[in-house]
């Protein structure tokens, strides 16, 4: 069939053709640069300048007021947001053939609006995934990954390009308000955990941000707090876990955080960026920043912080000037837009896809829900559990009616539904005690009235119910079991208190705690208590009085069936802590450094260097409550032989170690390998996580060979005066075991 071109579709060819304005491929990135003009550049390294409602706010102290500027010539927006709810987009240059693309929170899954004003029969909810902790605890990569392609796949279905996570910062205290994002005490951990969830959302073919890139370990001041740490410390712990997921997975951008790391803002760091990030480690991707994470757009684009989000006209000015007056040379420029286009052929968006709206949500809950339970850490347990259905279940706690699935700020997702603890044992067969949920049901709604609505950042918690004793007393004779919810929210913009209420017990819930205690015992029936909280608590002197303890972290959407799964049986549990619970807040080796250090302003130390959790706790030989890696399964296991077969040519060691399971049920372990290093300088660790791998489900005495390869980088230290990594001469002591504590091997 002969085509026929109309004659002014010909003519616009023509003219394209001639004109020889390039359209972005993959291979004319260059051509395509030079063909944009100075503000396109500029804009294009800029974001659109879009605000959502409730930005958050900077620290005190550290406000800068915008430059005043001519807006004249400047275009602030490209058209209307392609998603709504997403966190920005990008400049589009068309007649180049640049697309604009769509970055979204977060951490725990897609977090876009939920529904539209031009839709409003559509329903654009997204699943909310287990938070990043309860990932970590366990310990798997391959769950991991398996909810990073069910976060993928929504991404990719919603039309966005980019997803800004996983965080993945290093919990140096539990205070850390956004400690719920981040995977663990340990670089090593953090790494690979960060790599499965980074591979699995890009085989989707979108991108990841791993943030915040580095040293953001808290909020309190958080966008212009001054890190004070050694070298050592900051290569061992805080940029270990970013050089394994660039490494092993390649994410396609890293977000810088908005602290300084020794008195230089991260996103204007050259040697943070470039010479570490790119020239030592490979990263091929783009840096964007967190958001509104400026000071100097100058200094920034220097440094090669590729893009600033979500931009501002005051940015756009202050780069346009210096490149007009020659402060800044436009080659710097070029190089950005290099590294930017570079990820950006490869976007959703630059490919036309014709993305559905209807990711597969019912499939990802069944993934949600697998992870929940098999990340759930059982801390205390006197035989009590499992549990078999059906029972009379006395729920206490406003937890259990009004379960905390996720935290708020860029981890919060919009998601379906919710499955409440209370929910989750109905529908495990378990008989939910009328009175009491009765009782929950209508004071939760009372108190939540009074409260602001619930939005992505602020989730209300209504204030505790107070039972009077008679009430309790009444429960346990009814009832055969009682199940007490304590809850904490978790939250992006300020830390955590270490009083009551917070990390420590609130008067009322230990007053209560004792009461149903005291009233079920006495009727020889049992109490379990769920601890639902992103992060530690203080369970020193309390967690003996129940006879079991589980610790569900923030389990998403699928929360109630998850803790339902494990209570009862339905699943073993095999999580292990990805983080040291300590005996007392004063253990914690950086308990006096946090925040702001004392009588400086706006700068925290790092004064405990290496001695971060477990590092500290078994060099110190201080005891935890519960050590790193420790977790109780409803079975046990023996670790019965360990051959360490040697050091290959790239100087990794592979380690085999044996494993039975020696109780009377199917169960996972978790085999952690740890090694002593011989110190090239004072304050060096006694053991440092160096491998792990869970096991598959085991039957009744049935035994696995876990093969365990150390990498050869694990090996490493930094030293101080050389200015380099150094594998030390002298002996390397392997041990293997169940726990950081607790050496079987």
């Amino acid at each position: 069939m002969k085509r026929i071109i109309p004659l002014f579709a010909a003519a616009s060819l023509l003219a394209a053709c001639s004109s020889g304005t390039p359209s972005l491929k993959k291979h004319n990135i260059d051509k395509v640069i030079d063909a944009m003009t100075v503000d396109e550049k500029v804009r294009m390294l800029v974001g659109t300048c879009t605000d959502p409602a409730n930005p958050p706010y900077p620290a005190p102290g550290t406000e800068k007021k915008e430059q005043e500027y001519v807006e004249d010539g400047i275009n602030t927006s490209s058209s209307a947001k392609k998603v709504q709810g997403s966190a920005g987009e990008s400049y589009p240059v068309a007649r180049l053939g640049v697309p604009s693309i769509v970055y979204a929170d977060g951490p725990a899954g897609l977090r876009i609006d939920p529904v539209r004003a031009d839709e409003p029969d559509k329903d654009y909810r997204c699943t909310a995934f287990p938070s990043t902790t309860l990932l970590a605890a366990t310990w798997d990569t391959d769950i991991v990954r398996s909810v990073g392609e069910a976060i993928g796949e929504e991404v990719l279905e919603h039309g966005v390009d980019i997803i800004l996570g996983p965080g993945m910062n290093i919990k140096r205290n539990p205070l850390t308000g956004r400690n719920f994002e981040y995977y663990s005490e340990d670089p090593l951990l953090t790494g690979k955990m960060a790599a499965a969830m980074v591979g699995g959302i890009q085989s989707n073919g979108v991108g990841t941000s791993v943030k915040h890139y580095a040293a953001n370990n808290q909020e309190t001041y958080r966008n212009g707090i001054n890190v004070i740490v050694s070298d050592r410390a900051l290569r061992e712990l805080y940029l270990r876990g970013f050089e394994i997921v660039v490494k092993e997975a390649a994410p396609w951008t890293v977000m810088s955080s908005y602290n300084k790391i020794n008195g230089v803002y991260a996103s204007e760091d050259s040697w943070l960026l470039d010479d570490v990030l790119r020239g030592e480690w490979g990263f091929d991707g783009y840096v964007v920043t967190d958001w509104w994470g400026a000071d100097d757009p100058v200094r920034q684009m220097e440094a090669r912080n590729n893009l600033l989000m979500p931009g501002t006209p005051a940015q756009i000015a202050t780069i346009r000037k210096a490149v007009e007056d020659g402060s800044l040379d436009e080659s710097v420029l070029d190089r950005n837009l290099q590294d930017l286009l570079s990820v950006m052929v490869r976007t959703p968006s630059y490919r036309k896809y014709r993305y559905s709206d209807n990711p597969d949500l019912v499939r990802h809950a069944a993934v949600a829900r697998k992870a929940a339970s098999e990340g759930m850490v059982l801390l205390e347990n006197n035989g009590v559990l499992p549990v078999a259905a059906p029972l009379n279940v006395a729920l206490f706690g406003n937890c259990s009616y009004d379960t905390q699935v996720g935290g708020s700020g860029s981890g919060y997702v919009h998601r379906k539904y919710k499955v409440n603890i209370s929910d989750g044992l109905e529908a495990g067969g378990f008989v939910i005690d009328s009175t009491l949920q009765s009782a929950y049901s209508s004071h939760i709604a009372s108190e939540k009235s009074k409260l602001p609505p619930e939005n992505f950042w602020t989730i209300p918690m209504a204030p505790e119910l107070d039972l009077d004793r008679s009430v309790i007393d009444g429960a346990a004779a009814r009832n055969d079991v009682a199940v007490f919810t304590i809850g904490r929210m978790s939250g992006e913009g300020e830390d955590r208190s270490r009083g009551k209420g917070d990390y420590l017990l609130s008067d009322q819930e230990l007053s209560m705690l004792e009461d149903v205690c005291n009233a079920f015992h006495n009727a020889g029936k049992n109490v379990i208590v769920v601890v639902n909280a992103g992060d530690a608590i203080e369970f020193t002197g309390w967690n003996h009085m129940p006879d079991a303890v589980l610790m569900a972290w923030l389990p998403g959407q699928e929360a109630g069936n998850a803790v339902a799964d494990v209570l009862s049986g339905r699943v073993n549990p095999s999580g292990r802590l990805p983080m040291t619970f300590a005996k007392s807040y004063d253990d914690i080796p950086s308990s006096s450094n946090f925040g702001v250090s004392q009588g400086e302003t706006n700068a925290v130390r790092y004064e405990e260097d290496l001695m971060v959790g477990y590092r500290y706790f078994t060099t110190a030989g201080v005891e935890p409550e519960y050590p790193f890696g420790y977790g109780l399964s409803y079975t046990s296991f023996s670790y019965e032989s360990m051959k360490v077969a040697g050091m290959d040519e790239e100087g990794n060691v592979r380690i085999d170690v044996v494993v039975r399971n020696v109780g009377d049920v199917p169960g996972k372990e978790v085999v952690q390998v740890y090694v002593g290093k011989p110190a090239i300088s004072e304050g060096r660790p006694v053991r440092e996580l160096c491998a792990f791998a869970r096991t598959h489900e085991l039957m009744p005495g049935e035994l696995a060979v876990v093969d365990l390869v150390v990498d050869g980088d694990n090996l490493r230290q930094w030293d101080d005066q050389t200015g380099a990594w150094t594998v030390a001469d002298g002996m390397y002591v392997f041990s293997a075991g169940p726990l950081a504590a607790e050496i079987g091997l």
